[in-house]
């Protein structure tokens, strides 16, 4: 494989490479590095052709005395910094959808919508150069901010991806994924397409950030009969603050950020099995307005 598509560099830093300065107060600086150029903190300047050439990992001190660790940055560094204009889907989260829908080499993806491309970046290394990941954005500015990104990250054009700016449900091609992806405000409008799309035992994933859309496109599955039982799940992460024997919680933490939602496509025709379930008193109230499974009471 192309190590250029991995987005991973090894060896010594070069012009071109993007680079992380932490100072001792984790206050971090990502710069591109390029000869000739300088790199200017209140704590002076550092010449970008000190770095070009040496490891990873080295302290650089600036003209005043300022020193700063430099590495290379992470994927999960890189797509939590990057130039923005929709919200990016935090790395727990991304690692969440690689995981439980089962990106694996190789396979067809299909992502709505593509936002600032940070999900799409780890789609891409996931899939790798044989797979494809075909992302489409209604918005054009976004669409923009995502091509620089992902092209940034990756050194240039991924092989493995395709770009359409549009309306899902307008713009899709119909042609079979193993995957899909939504990342949308109404992604229960798209059930029926994905059922269309989705090959036999292919997963839906859905990224929703409230309990209310949670729980509409929960019940337009179990409406739609060819998907196996949904799964909805969040993830928090809490970080330790680890200081001799100070050893606590960290006081701030990556809380509720969306929920997921997996789902897996029966074969054409085929019913999925209706969890037996006796729903609580006025789960499907005269204030319902979503769905209604067809037994209520088995």
């Amino acid at each position: 494989m192309d190590e250029r598509l991995s987005g991973v560099r090894r060896g010594p830093m070069a012009a071109g490479d993007w680079v992380r300065l932490t100072d001792a107060k984790g206050r971090r600086h990502n710069i591109c590095l390029e000869p000739g150029k300088k790199f200017f903190t209140k704590l002076g300047e550092i010449a970008h052709d000190e770095l070009i050439g040496s490891p990873e990992g080295i302290v650089v001190e600036s003209s005043l005395g300022g020193q700063y660790q430099v590495f290379r940055p992470l994927m999960f560094e890189y797509t939590s910094s990057m130039p923005r204009g929709a919200a990016v889907i935090y790395p727990k989260d991304a690692a969440q959808i690689l995981t439980f829908a089962d990106i694996f080499p190789g396979a067809r993806v299909l992502e709505a919508g593509a936002g600032s491309g940070a999900l799409t970046t780890y789609l891409l290394r996931a899939v790798g150069e044989s797979g494809l990941v075909s992302s489409y954005e209604q918005r054009e500015d976004f669409a923009a901010i995502a091509e620089r990104n992902v092209h940034q990250f990756f050194s240039g054009p991924h092989p493995a991806w395709r770009l359409t700016v549009g309306e899902l449900g307008e713009a899709v091609v119909d042609e079979e994924v193993d995957r899909m992806v939504l990342d949308m405000v109404d992604p229960w409008v798209h059930v029926d397409l994905a059922g269309r799309l989705l090959a036999p035992g292919g997963i839906l994933c859905v990224y929703v950030a409230t309990t209310t859309q949670m729980s509409r496109v929960v019940e337009t599955l179990r409406a739609h009969g060819e998907f196996a039982e949904p799964a909805a799940w969040e993830t928090m992460q809490r970080g330790w603050h680890l200081e001799g024997l100070a050893v606590r919680p960290e006081h701030s933490m990556n809380a509720h950020t969306a929920f997921l939602v997996t789902a897996r496509r029966m074969a054409p025709g085929q019913r999925a099995l209706a969890k037996k379930r006796r729903p609580a008193p006025g789960a499907y109230g005269p204030d319902y307005a979503g769905p209604r499974p067809a037994d209520l009471t088995e």
